[in-house]
């Protein structure tokens, strides 16, 4: 695997040596990887209330990655560079697309025990300083993968495995806010350094214990602290999301699972607006369940049955119902996000079929369904923002489709894909009083990204 995968997306691994090293000749304890990513997409039928109805976006994502490493103590760094030309507007990106200039990641990282010490030894990890996390399923806590920008966190990481494969893991850290964070900076593509503050603070721990019940079991328990200031209005989340998976990863001839559920509970205000004072109690759920089976023959197909759910608010006074994601990603569940996103972790019912082929080590593809309801009829439908406060528009949303197409040009070098999604509105999407009037969503993308 390429160099930047070694460093960047399993940041326990020490990297190995890429193209960009070796042409720059660099020693065994200095790794050197850099990515850039071209993608061109757009959206007609916008189901958003207020950005434009139709959209297109050419974006660049550009990173570069070092990691010293003299032992025990190794340290590092990461750039990324996200920017987005040509969008509308009235476009609808946000800090997710656009990151200009900015230091992800800047570390020192501590190896920890040893082997020596019979069944109780175990080795460790701790992270100090600005890094990116991909905790459990990565749906509560990760680093991004399709989106342009991802998520960063000031403080300290200890990781711990055991001789058996137990993996425990406990972090303290304040999550970095991306800037800018205003229309016209986003749209010019400003440099305006991120923020971390103690006014927001997210920590917890995460367990993962091997073969229980034919798979993996893992438990987790995370806190989020939030406060107003540094002129940043927020929602004052002060919460805790506790919750569990047991899975098995897939494997040609073999039956595979995931099952995952949380409870989020604490207070919370409904809105980030100065008006808004008032603590609400939060009883919040979201469950995944997937099973799936992959042939052995052929294209070595794998197809899977998929459920997914998470609480919406009803409004009741004193009580606030909607699941918060935290620091999560979607993509992989439900489909692409950039200018479209129309699907996530919060007041959703979605059983769906997933089709998953590879022709050969150099492609892979992928078609999903989903049909939609929303949980709680009186809330906005997962992250559309449209709603009907009064329910009377029911919970039927309507029906998703999704393709994906991945193809290794040069293996681990350059790699081009293609995909999209189709909306098909129904119910709330059409009826609610702020659905806008302009048809089925059809959104489309096409990436050539170059590891390096």
């Amino acid at each position: 695997m390429a160099a930047l995968a070694a460093l960047a997306i399993s940041p326990a691994a020490t990297a190995k040596p890429g193209p960009l090293a070796e042409a720059l000749g660099a020693p065994d304890d200095l790794a050197i990887s850099a990515t850039m990513r071209a993608r061109v997409e757009g959206i007609d039928g916008q189901f958003r209330p207020k950005p434009a109805a139709a959209d297109s976006m050419f974006s660049l994502r550009t990173t570069l990655a070092i990691e010293y490493d003299p032992g025990p103590v190794r340290f590092g760094g990461e750039l990324w560079d996200s920017r987005a030309y040509g969008e509308a507007a009235a476009s609808s990106i946000t800090t997710s697309d656009v990151n200009t200039l900015e230091l992800v990641q800047a570390y020192a990282k501590v190896e920890l025990g040893d082997w020596g010490k019979g069944a109780k030894g175990g080795k460790g990890l701790l992270t100090l300083g600005r890094q990116t996390m991909d905790i459990g399923s990565r749906r509560l806590v990760a680093r991004n993968r399709f989106r342009q920008t991802t998520n960063g966190f000031t403080g300290a990481n200890l990781e711990w495995t055991t001789r058996n494969g137990t993996r425990l893991q406990a972090f303290w850290t304040m999550p970095q806010i991306r800037r800018p964070d205003d229309v016209q900076g986003l749209q010019d593509n400003k440099v305006k350094f991120d923020l971390e503050t103690t006014r927001v603070q997210f920590f917890g721990a995460h367990a993962t214990v091997p073969h229980v019940l034919g798979g993996v079991l893992e438990t987790y328990g995370f806190r989020l602290a939030e406060q107003d200031g540094d002129n940043r209005p927020t929602r004052n989340r002060r919460l805790w999301t506790t919750g569990a998976r047991l899975f098995a990863k897939p494997a040609a001839g073999k039956w595979d699972h995931d099952i995952e559920g949380a409870y989020q509970f604490g207070t919370a205000r409904r809105s980030s607006g100065a008006a808004d004072v008032t603590d609400l109690d939060v009883s919040a759920w979201f469950l995944h369940a997937e099973a799936g089976y992959t042939l052995k023959q052929g294209w070595k197909p794998r197809m899977a049955a998929l459920f997914d759910a998470a609480s919406g608010d009803g409004g009741k006074a004193g009580r606030y119902g909607r699941f918060d994601t935290l620091y999560g990603a979607r993509r992989f569940d439900f489909g692409p996000t950039a200018l479209y996103g129309a699907l996530q972790r919060t007041n959703i019912i979605s059983p769906g079929l997933r089709l998953e082929v590879t022709p050969d080590k150099r492609t892979d593809a992928m078609v999903s369904y989903r049909a939609m309801w929303l949980e709680n009829p009186r809330d906005a439908f997962a992250t559309t923002g449209v709603k009907d406060a009064t329910g009377a528009s029911g919970r039927f949303a309507g029906h998703q489709i999704e393709t994906r197409l991945r193809h290794w040009l040069v293996p681990d070098l350059l790699q081009a894909e293609t995909g999209g999604a189709v909306l098909f509105k129904r119910g709330v999407l059409r009826n609610a009083p702020n659905a806008p009037a302009t048809g089925n969503s059809v959104y489309g993308y096409f990436d050539l990204s170059l590891t390096l």
